[in-house]
């Protein structure tokens, strides 16, 4: 029975992370935008870029802030400037990573949920949801780091100089060298982010999704189908997303981080990463790449679940 639940979650997962991967891709490059002050040039229409309120006019002695771009900017940049195969960029570690991680993370949230549901009631309380979303989210994301860092190397690879590009063929690829150059420990780079952003997305997504569910079954507002498995998922993926989005922010700025010899790193940690986006991009910086994230969450989290109930029916007599 607990197995069947890791099989489930897994499927789910991968079909979901891959249908919604270009999403994920623009999240990850607008989330980096501010970081360096290299400077693109494009002819793209103003109302579609983000300007710096900090821009300052007194002084012609003062660089402009490098422009920054919306989502639909941002791919259509993407697109004519790397081709639109560029915006699967890291599927392969995404497919990866959703094999392991989210793997883990369903099936354990499955497993906990079996022995923590009150036998007679068959409800669990909304406490030991989040307690089961945080303890397998942990636990998938120590896991799966690995490939999460080679995935966010390899979706952002495309933004930087051709003479700066890692060019990695594959997942596989970008591990190998990764631990070979930088060593193996640099693989649970930004760990500790991606445990606690893992543990924040799993608790407010599976525990909001059942709690949701139940909610309308419970008052007979529609019956158990496509329809409210869309609307309680569709919630859970923007609450996920307005929970995670600063230390998603914070974890894709460490693990980017290019480390080289001779050279301190441009973060020392999260706390410093943190301290110094907001210093110099001001706090809303911790919201970059939030349209994205919950266009890209809302859909995520609704081919998730969808496809997680039909494979439970398919699977039900196994």
């Amino acid at each position: 029975m607990g197995l069947k639940g890791f099989v489930e979650g897994g499927i789910a997962s991968v079909v979901a992370g891959s249908s919604t991967h270009p999403l994920d891709l623009i999240k990850v490059r607008m989330q980096l935008q501010g970081e360096t002050a290299t400077t693109f040039s494009h002819n793209l229409r103003p109302a579609f870029v983000y300007y710096s309120s900090r821009a300052t006019a007194t002084s012609s002695l003062h660089l402009s802030p490098p422009q920054r771009l919306g989502p639909i900017s941002l791919a259509l940049r993407i697109v004519q400037t790397e081709g639109l195969p560029a915006l699967y960029s890291g599927v392969s570690a995404s497919i990866l990573r959703q094999s392991v991680y989210s793997t883990t993370c369903m099936g354990l949230y499955d497993l906990l949920k079996q022995r923590w549901t009150d036998p007679e009631t068959e409800t669990m309380h909304l406490g030991k949801k989040i307690a089961a979303g945080l303890i397998a989210g942990g636990i998938g994301a120590m896991v799966g780091n690995p490939a999460d860092v080679a995935m966010v190397r390899m979706q952002a690879d495309g933004r930087l100089p051709k003479w700066q590009r890692r060019n990695y063929k594959s997942v596989f690829d970008a591990i190998a060298r990764i631990s070979k150059q930088e060593g193996v420990a640099s693989l649970w780079r930004g760990s500790s982010l991606t445990v606690n952003r893992a543990m924040i997305v799993a608790a407010s997504q599976l525990a909001t999704y059942d709690q949701i569910k139940e909610a309308i079954l419970k008052n007979g507002v529609i019956g158990d189908g496509i329809g409210t498995h869309v609307a309680a998922s569709f919630v859970a993926g923007v609450v996920a997303a307005v929970a995670s989005t600063p230390v998603d922010v914070v974890k894709t700025r460490v693990m980017n981080m290019k480390v080289e010899d001779g050279r301190p790193p441009l973060y020392k940690g999260a706390v410093d990463c943190l301290v110094k986006t907001v210093r110099r991009e001001g706090f809303r910086a911790l919201y970059k790449g939030f349209l994205p994230t919950v266009s890209r969450q809302g859909p995520f989290t609704v081919v998730l679940f969808v496809t997680l109930e039909q494979v439970r029916k398919l699977l039900k007599e196994f």
